[in-house]
């Protein structure tokens, strides 16, 4: 036994200095963490921060980001727009190339956006291509792929063709879902094709070298890239997971240079070593209601739900990071007209100010008697679903806020990232936690995410006022028609409290004192582009 017992000992120490070896620290290399195993690196396909994150690093469209978060020229080193606002014609750079060495020319954008509308495809951000003529009838199934406003007038010519003037029409261009993409690669691989350094060919920055499932994403300085002589690091690792401790330990060992998500425990003592940075962020952070629940059909209930939250407490005492108590669903520091901040302008559905909590309080327990449940009587336990780490440690705050002022019960079901996402998006839920990042700059970002026909809408939200608000929105560059009919839509959407936002976002970042030159992007998409190690 004791032979034995030193050969299992010996063999598993041998498995550990062989895994150590495997994952040492390949030195000048920028190592990262920002989630676990993508569900996709699909520019399509994906919808989550994380994901856009390693997909910016690969591909590039026709503008991006400089290094102050300005549009700018992309793969596109110019753009016309007729004094009608409905036609954008886009030039390709000549030197803007694949990661295989191949020409970007116009039809790969053609055929990424219309691969992106494809009912078949099941893209969730296909509604962003909404403004492009014809794009919701296709994916809607009324008309062919061939008919998107789309059309490659030559080699380094894309011509678009709009419905209405849109107003942050180049800002959607710079998102992952306008990326381009190789139809021969699709053709030959299907979905795996984004699993593989040799088919996961792209043209932007960085190109993938190496990739192990659930554990870390290698990408190398892209040398066919038309501008790799501004790129800094040669290489990224991006560790997949999602274990906040570790990250923390990684941090502080110099094994990791950049992680977001640190435990909420940790934060202040990150803060005391000076290993944390709050970064600004547009995002809401929210709880995603199932209206086609019984229980939750009933507004009465659902606002009552809203107003017994102590959100002043979750941000000082839970989360504390600096996040806002959420008052609406649109955040602070959204644009408006004249550059005025949309938050101000539009206030507060509900007092979120300490001292009016217990007021608050008594509203949401009327609306619960009114409803039909009196302290809670006869009202079904609520499921609530989260992938794991902090947000649960934020619910049980609120399900002990529901206990005690509304006489509710409440369970906890815990999935792993990749699972949450598909139970969101099938509705397999009765509330969920989640949040929304900004796409772009301007608030239809955020209130189109509740369109009754948007993908994203995972709770079942439908109201045909809402939409035609914003129908209306869209219709137009009139900044001052399009502010105002998008007010009066977030006015239609917080009165039926289709959501129950908690904060507005701030992106606390822990990060290496050796790391510097990462842009920080409002929008949650931060780039290394720039990024360098002191040695």
């Amino acid at each position: 036994m004791k032979r034995k017992l030193l050969l299992i000992l010996s063999f598993a120490l041998m498995i550990f200095v062989l895994s150590c070896g495997k994952n040492k620290t390949d030195e000048g290399a920028i190592y990262i963490n920002v989630g676990p195993e993508p569900k996709t690196i699909d520019p399509a396909l994906n919808s989550t921060v994380d994901g856009s994150i390693y997909i910016q690093h690969a591909f590039e469209g026709l503008a991006t980001r400089d290094k102050d978060n300005k549009i700018v020229g992309g793969v596109a080193e110019s753009w016309d727009i007729s004094e009608d606002g409905l036609t954008y014609t886009f030039h390709i750079r000549d030197n803007a190339k694949w990661s295989d060495g191949k020409k970007v020319t116009a039809e790969d954008f053609v055929y990424a956006w219309q691969r992106a509308v494809d009912p078949i495809t099941a893209c969730e951000y296909a509604y962003q291509l909404e403004p492009v003529l014809n794009a919701m009838d296709i994916n809607s199934g009324k008309k062919e792929v061939s008919e998107l406003g789309v059309k490659a007038i030559d080699e380094n010519t894309l011509e678009v063709k709009l419905n209405a003037p849109t107003a942050y029409f180049l800002e959607l261009v710079a998102f992952p879902t306008f990326y381009p993409i190789r139809k021969d690669i699709i053709e030959e691989n299907g979905d795996n094709w984004t699993l593989s350094p040799e088919t996961y060919i792209g043209n932007g920055p960085f190109v993938m070298t190496e990739r192990r499932t659930d554990d870390r994403l290698i990408m190398s300085k892209n040398t066919n890239y038309w501008n790799a002589s501004s790129i800094v690091p040669e290489k990224l690792v991006f560790i997949l997971m999602q274990n906040g401790t570790a990250a923390v330990a990684g941090i502080k060992e110099g094994s990791i240079h950049f992680a977001n998500n640190p435990p909420l425990q940790d934060i202040e003592n990150l803060k005391s070593e000076g290993l944390m940075h709050i970064s600004p962020y547009l995002g809401t952070y929210y709880y995603c209601l199932n209206i086609t629940n019984e229980a939750l059909k009933d507004e009465r209930v659902r606002k009552a739900l809203t107003l017994a939250i102590d959100r002043n407490y979750l941000t000082e005492q839970v989360t504390r990071g600096g996040q806002l108590p959420a008052s609406a669903w649109v955040p602070s520091g959204v644009s408006d007209i004249d550059n005025a901040d949309f938050r101000e302008v539009g206030g507060n559905y509900y007092s979120i100010k300490a001292e009016d909590y217990q007021k608050n309080l008594e509203e949401a327990k009327k609306l619960m008697e009114e409803a039909g449940y009196t302290n809670g009587e006869g009202f079904p336990v609520i499921e609530f679903k989260s992938n794991s780490g902090e947000h649960i440690q934020i619910f049980e705050a609120v399900q002990q806020m529901w206990k005690e002022g509304l006489g509710i019960d409440s369970t906890i079901s815990q999935e792993e990232w990749a699972t949450f996402q598909d139970t969101r998006q099938h509705k397999n839920f009765v509330i969920a936690r989640h949040g929304w990042i900004a796409d772009y700059n301007d608030p239809m970002s955020f209130l189109g995410v509740f369109l009754s026909y948007s993908v994203q809408n995972n709770g079942g939200y439908s109201n045909k006022a809402y939409d035609d608000k914003l129908k209306l929105a869209m219709s137009t560059i009139d900044q001052n028609i399009r502010m105002k009919a998008m007010h009066e839509a977030e006015d239609i959407l917080m009165n039926d409290m289709a959501l129950i936002p908690i904060y507005f976002y701030t992106d606390p970042i822990m990060i290496s004192k050796k790391l510097s030159g990462v842009v920080f992007d409002p929008l949650g998409s931060h780039k290394f582009f720039y990024a360098k190690l002191a040695k």
